[in-house]
C-alpha cells in the first residue's frame, strides 16, 4: 500500500508558476518504522543535492531532538545568486568560446544513434520505462582499474570506451553521441548549495579505423577532457545554438546516457533514527537508453533503465552481457583491435556457428 502510494505521489505534477516544487509525506507502517515520501521537481534539486539535503536533514534532526541550538553554518550564497551569474557572464565572448567548440565536436555526428529495437520508434516518446540490474564480476573491475592506471584514464573513460564500442557494434555506426551527466560545480561556492547544477555533456567519439582498444582510450580521454573543459555550455543552450532537425520521436542530439554515480545510497545512522532508501520501481526513461555505473569498490553495479516502448527486457539483459564480456576481454587484451574483441558467450558462438552451418547446409542443397 505504502508503494502505491508513494507511485501516485509521483505522478502528481507540478505548477512551476505557483509552487511548491516540494512536497513531504510521511507514512506510518508501525511505531517505530515510517516512510519519509520527498517529491521534488528536478529544477530545484539534482543528485548531488539530495546527498546535501540528507546531511543537513540529520544534523537538523540531531539538534532538534537534543534541544540543541541549530548548527548549519550560513550559506556564503544561495542559488538564485548563482542563476543571476550565470546569465550575465554567460554571453559575449565566453558564450562563442564555448559554443565553437561544441560546433566543431559534434560537426558530422549522426542525428539519431539507430540502435536495433523489438519495436518501430514511434511518432512520439510516451517515455515509458524500466530498469534491469547487473554487475560485474570483481576479476573484471580490478582489471578494468589496472589498465586504465597504465593508460592515465578514470574508471569512466574505460567503461565508456567499452559502451562505445558494444553501441558501435549494435548499431553499425563508427561515429557515436553518448550523453553524460556531471555535476557541473566549478566553485567552492556552489559545493554546498541546493539546485539545480547538473548538465548534460554531449560526447561524440570517432571509432573508424578499427583502432586497438588502447588506442580508443586515448581517443575517449581527449574527447572527455575536452568536454570538462567546456562544461559550461548549457545544453538546452546548445540544442537551441545548434538548431537540429527536432522530432517529437527522439531526444535531440543525444539518445543514449553513461553515467558513473559518485553518490551511492547508503544507511544513514543518527540519534535514534536509522534512514535507509525505499525503493519504488522504475516507469519512466527520459532516454532511449540510460546505463548508470556504481563503483562499489569490489564489483561494479550497472542501471540499465530503457524505453519499453522499444526494448524488451531480455534485449537488455543481454546486451548487459554483451557488454560485461566486451569490457573483460578489452581489458586482457587492450591491443586488439576493436572487430576482434568478443562480446558474444561460449553458448551464443556455439549457435551462431549452428545457424550459419544450417544455412551453409541449405545453399548447398539448392545448388
Amino acid at each position: 500500500e505504502a508503494r502505491r502510494i508513494a507511485w501516485e505521489e509521483g505522478l502528481i505534477p507540478f505548477d512551476l508558476a505557483t509552487g511548491p516544487l516540494l512536497r513531504a509525506t510521511l507514512l506510518k507502517l508501525a511505531i517505530d518504522d515510517h516512510i519519509l515520501l520527498l517529491t521534488m521537481h528536478h529544477i530545484v534539486s539534482d543528485a548531488w543535492s539530495a546527498g546535501i539535503f540528507f546531511q543537513e536533514f540529520s544534523e537538523l534532526y540531531e539538534s532538534f531532538s537534543s534541544g540543541r541550538p541549530l548548527s548549519l553554518p550560513e550559506l556564503a550564497i544561495q542559488y538564485a545568486d548563482y542563476a543571476a551569474w550565470q546569465r550575465t557572464s554567460f554571453s559575449g565572448e565566453v558564450l562563442n568560446h564555448q559554443l565553437a567548440y561544441w560546433r566543431e565536436q559534434l560537426k558530422g555526428a549522426p542525428p539519431v544513434l539507430q540502435l536495433p529495437s523489438d519495436r518501430p520508434r514511434a511518432k512520439e516518446q510516451t517515455f515509458h520505462g524500466s530498469h534491469e540490474t547487473i554487475s560485474f564480476s570483481g576479476e573484471t573491475a580490478r582489471a578494468l582499474r589496472k589498465l586504465g592506471q597504465q593508460e592515465g584514464v578514470t574508471l569512466f573513460m574505460s567503461l565508456l570506451a567499452g559502451f562505445q564500442t558494444l553501441l558501435s557494434r549494435y548499431s553499425g555506426h563508427d561515429q557515436i553521441v553518448v550523453g553524460t551527466d556531471l555535476a557541473n560545480r566549478t566553485t567552492t561556492e556552489t559545493e554546498r548549495l541546493i539546485g539545480f547544477f547538473i548538465n548534460l555533456l554531449a560526447l561524440r567519439v570517432d571509432l573508424s579505423g578499427n583502432p586497438t582498444f588502447r588506442e580508443l582510450l586515448g581517443r575517449v580521454r581527449e574527447v572527455a577532457l575536452g568536454a570538462y573543459a567546456h562544461q559550461a555550455m548549457p545544453f538546452d543552450k546548445l540544442v537551441e545554438e545548434l538548431q537540429p532537425d527536432r522530432n517529437l520521436s527522439h531526444n535531440p542530439l543525444v539518445q543514449v546516457l553513461f553515467v558513473m554515480q559518485n553518490l551511492p545510497r547508503q544507511k544513514r545512522e543518527i540519534t535514534g533514527l536509522t534512514l535507509e532508501p525505499f525503493e519504488l520501481p522504475t516507469t519512466r526513461s527520459k532516454f532511449d537508453l540510460a546505463v548508470f555505473v556504481v563503483d562499489g569498490g569490489d564489483e561494479l553495479t550497472c542501471y540499465w533503465l530503457y524505453s519499453t516502448d522499444l526494448f524488451d527486457a531480455t534485449t537488455i539483459q543481454r546486451m548487459a552481457r554483451h557488454f560485461e564480456t566486451l569490457l573483460t576481454n578489452a581489458a586482457l587484451q587492450p591491443d586488439a583491435r576493436l572487430s576482434a574483441l568478443e562480446m558474444l558467450s561460449e553458448e551464443e558462438r556455439l549457435e551462431q556457428d549452428a545457424g550459419k552451418q544450417q544455412k551453409k547446409q541449405s545453399q548447398l542443397k539448392k545448388l
